[in-house]
């Protein structure tokens, strides 16, 4: 009959479809890709363990971060206090759990204050060209060669008094951390957007996409931005590890959080005169630091290879 089809053309079109490959969904390839990465698998599980530790500890270990016990001070860890006590008797695990709160908190805000920062003005600078792009690469390179460590004790030793009196002690010095961390985080981020602009608005798909009539803005935020996320998603990682040494840094200097705020950098601070006769105190402060750093490092790696579209895993 004219109007059906040979068994045999049924029949072959059935195996080319049986010989295709499954479909699977980018979600699940990202997946695929990641976990092939065993040190970057292995750091997200200890991250994960961390995070919950910082938000469920406290619950399940109830002792106050002021509790003061002169007659168990600098003592080693043991049943009683796990990590040890301070000089002032104080659990270190109490104080642990609730200065990782704040120290992850902090690297994860001033991660977004960089990532929003460098992403607007690279994108501004990869999109506009000319004076624009110049004058905001200047403002680039001109913050690129202030001498940050200073400029931030400088800033922290002015504003914070007058921040403490708006939203009170805590509050107050978190939001000038994060602020001052991440305005001065914000460079390498603008720089790699404005770069992966540049290149991507000479792609064929952005130029189709501009031949049938679509705005600047629509280019950028449906055609551009989106193809440029994978490098600064990693770049976003290692803000994060930068902005947990740089508090611990400002509160290893003094000019942190208060001595009653217990931030890893605090603890570190506050464990440094006791180095001979208590060095359990810096040891567990300085390894929550090293492996939240060190985790988050892996994991930009990982993501750096998932994110890649030129890898082939």
């Amino acid at each position: 009959m004219a109007g059906s089809t040979p068994a045999s053309l049924t029949a072959d079109a059935g195996g080319a479809r049986e010989g295709l490959a499954p479909q699977i969904s980018p979600a699940l390839d990202a997946w695929r890709r990641f976990r092939r990465h065993r040190l970057a698998v292995a750091s997200a599980i200890v991250l994960l363990v961390m995070a919950l530790a910082v938000v469920l500890g406290p619950t399940l270990w109830p002792v106050s971060i002021n509790d003061i016990d002169f007659g168990a001070r600098l003592q080693g860890p043991s049943a009683a206090h796990p990590f040890g006590t301070d000089d002032l008797g104080q659990d270190l695990l109490a104080r642990m759990l609730y200065g990782g709160r704040i120290s992850l908190a902090v690297g994860l805000a001033a991660m977004v204050v960089s990532l929003v920062v460098g992403t607007l003005i690279g994108a501004i600078a990869g999109t506009a060209r000319g004076s624009i792009d110049a004058g905001l690469m200047w403002l680039t390179d001109l913050f690129l060669s202030l001498p940050q460590l200073p400029l931030l004790l400088l800033i922290i030793y002015l504003f914070r008094d007058a921040l403490k009196g708006l939203v009170g002690p805590e509050g107050g010095v978190f939001i000038l951390v994060v602020a001052v961390i991440g305005g001065f985080r914000w460079m390498p981020v603008a720089r790699l957007v404005r770069a992966q602009f540049l290149s991507l608005r000479e792609k064929e798909f952005v130029e189709a996409a501009r031949a049938l009539g679509a705005t600047t803005t629509r280019l950028v935020l449906r055609h551009i931005l989106p193809n440029a996320l994978g490098p600064v998603i990693v770049a976003g990682t290692i803000n994060v590890a930068d902005a947990i040494i740089a508090e611990s840094t400002l509160s290893f200097l003094g000019l942190g959080f208060p001595p009653d705020i217990p931030t890893w950098g605090r603890l570190l601070f506050d464990a440094k005169d006791y180095l001979d006769i208590a060095p359990h105190w810096a040891l567990i402060a300085g390894a929550a630091i090293f492996l939240a750093v060190l985790a988050i490092n892996f994991i930009g790696d990982g993501l750096r290879d998932v994110l890649d579209p030129r890898r082939v895993m």
